[in-house]
């Protein structure tokens, strides 16, 4: 389809030419002068006000384009204040032209600002919200719904601003990336514990927080103080459990340990509970098996603790009654005197009354055998200085029986064994005085250190050594006595034989000669006296035997009167 050929332009004509085609056109019609003069001053006046309204709307355009400058500008400046970019506005300034021209180089950067503005406004929204929503996950309000969008404060746009928000955004970020490291661990450690407890983990952790189990879904993990605080409460209550229940099963092993020894339970008995006790000496924070602090293993190894102290105390009472055996046979061991009849009654009377407790009073029957052990101890050395005294005393009695035989010398059975085991025993008789000083002085340092007296065999020793000790120098003294009585008497014998000729033995009576080897008052069996083991010394007594007083009154029945009483000075001189 063609295009239409477009009209000429119209002919430029002014308006002093159709002034004069107008005057032409009234000459021609006839119009009065007066209405031409109207008709012309009306056109004059209407073409006034054209071009008043013409230039008013000129008016009003520049006017309009000064006030887009000015907006332009005021936006310029404010864009450029807001991005902290001020000294760019100079430039903008000093441009010159037309109000036109400067407007079309104004309208470029003032698009460019407004982009840069809209990019800037977008950045901070874009950090403002993500730090209103880690600050919102911190403080916990995500709890309670999405919060709000952060408004953007579009005065302060700069890039100081900016990077103060990145640098805020990076802490929260930090400060988040530490809680979920805090809240990981501790959810372990939560793990880890309801693992030895065996407790169901997502029902604790939910209890804790819903999100800790609804991870899959919307809402991420929360990691509010509230939340922080309450996952350190569940772990603290956690491991209060895990150390009461530890506690609890320690003792529960302790305890087993304790029956099986004390009732012999066969080792594959034990084995059944090597969990148990393997963890006696755990430390709480060790990291133990799983279900190894179950609640119905501590039930089990209740049961079983309960058995076992049931079948205890059948067996008490026997084990009870061995250790007052064991005791009394430690005293009985080192000559220590014990009560034993009261003893045992008050047992009986404890145990058959049930008014105590078995294991208290076989801790203290424990107590008892070990002091008694360290008393005994104590007492070795005394005893074994006290048995040399007594086997020295046993010589002593022997050597004086056999010192009064009167027929020792004579050539019988076993005459020269009894010879040797006089030797001996003279030496180890010349040994009793300072056996017995020593003796006493361990005795008194004995009863000093422990603050009791030495008791041996109810009777207190240093009492007995002190009663031996007179009794001895007793018999010596009488000994002396007896020589000085016998040279009196082997001299009044030589005095009556030098006056009447005759030297009867003064010792010997006339009578029949025994057979040889024999004697009058001591038996002698393979040569050797009668009583070999004499008593001990703290059963002798002091003064003479009654064979020695009948043998010195007949002597002294066969002397004067006169005589005997000389001899009875002479013995109170000598005494003193």
């Amino acid at each position: 389809m063609a295009t239409p050929p477009s009209p000429p332009p119209p002919t430029r004509a002014s308006c002093g030419s159709f002034l004069q085609e107008l005057q032409e056109l009234w000459g021609e019609i006839g119009q009065d002068e007066l209405e031409r003069d109207k008709m012309i001053l009306q056109l004059e006046e209407d073409c006034l006000n054209v071009y008043r309204t013409k230039v008013e709307e000129t008016r009003k355009q520049k006017a309009d384009l000064l006030q887009t400058m000015s907006l332009g500008e005021a936006d310029i400046d404010r864009i450029l204040s807001a991005l902290g970019e001020r000294e760019s506005f100079s430039r903008i300034e000093k441009l010159g032209g037309t109000l036109m021209e400067q407007l079309a180089k104004v309208e470029p950067v003032l698009d460019d600002l407004r982009m840069r503005r809209d990019e800037r406004v977008n950045e901070f929204l874009t950090v403002q919200l993500r730090i209103f929503r880690l600050e919102a996950e911190i403080s916990g309000t995500t709890d309670h719904g999405d919060p709000a969008a952060p408004l953007v404060d579009e005065t302060n746009l700069s890039i100081r601003r900016l990077t103060e928000l990145k640098t805020q955004l990076t802490e929260l970020q930090t400060e988040k990336n530490l809680r979920l490291q805090k809240i990981d661990f501790q959810i372990k450690c939560i793990n880890e514990m309801c693992s030895m407890m065996s407790l169901d983990l997502k029902k604790t952790l939910y209890e804790v927080h819903p999100s800790f189990v609804e991870l899959g879904k919307t809402k991420s993990m929360s990691i509010s103080d509230c939340t922080l605080d309450s996952l350190a409460g569940k772990v603290h209550a956690l491991n209060q459990e895990k150390k009461q229940r530890l506690r609890k099963l320690q003792d529960l092993g302790s305890t087993l340990i304790e029956l099986w020894n004390l009732m012999d339970t066969p080792i594959d008995e034990q084995k059944c509970f090597d969990h148990v006790t393997s963890l006696i000496s755990v430390s709480p924070n060790t990291v133990m098996p799983q279900g190894c602090l179950a609640h119905d293993l501590i039930e089990k190894v209740e049961v079983e603790v309960k058995r076992l102290k049931h079948l205890k105390a059948s067996k008490m009472k026997e084990l009870v009654l061995k250790k007052m055996t064991e005791l009394e046979e430690i005293y009985k061991s080192v000559h220590m005197h014990m009560d034993s009849d009261h003893e045992w009654r008050l047992l009986a009377d404890l145990i058959d009354s049930g008014r105590a407790d078995l294991s208290e009073l076989l801790t203290g029957m424990d107590d008892r055998i070990t002091e008694a052990r360290e008393l005994a101890l104590s007492r070795k050395d005394i005893l074994e200085k006290v048995e040399k005294w007594t086997s020295a005393s046993e010589e002593e009695g022997w050597l004086g029986e056999y010192e009064r035989d009167q027929n020792r010398y004579n050539a019988g059975r076993g005459a020269h064994v009894n010879l040797k085991r006089a030797e001996k025993a003279r030496i180890l008789v010349s040994k009793i005085p300072s056996l017995l000083e020593n003796l006493t002085a361990k005795i008194k340092a004995w009863e000093k250190e422990k603050g009791i007296q030495f008791m041996y065999d109810k009777t207190r020793l240093l009492h007995s050594l002190e009663e031996y000790t007179s009794e001895r120098q007793q018999k010596d003294e009488e000994k002396r006595r007896s020589r000085e009585l016998k040279k009196l008497q082997e001299q009044f014998a030589a005095e009556q034989g030098a006056t009447y000729g005759a030297k009867p033995s003064p010792m010997r009576p006339v009578s029949a000669r025994k057979p040889l080897g024999q004697s009058s008052n001591v038996n002698i069996i393979g040569g050797t006296p009668n009583s070999r083991r004499v008593s001990t010394p703290m059963s002798r007594k002091g003064g003479l035997s009654s064979g020695k007083m009948k043998d010195a009154g007949k002597t002294a029945a066969s002397i004067p009167a006169n005589y005997v009483a000389i001899t009875k000075d002479c013995s109170d001189n000598s005494s003193l």
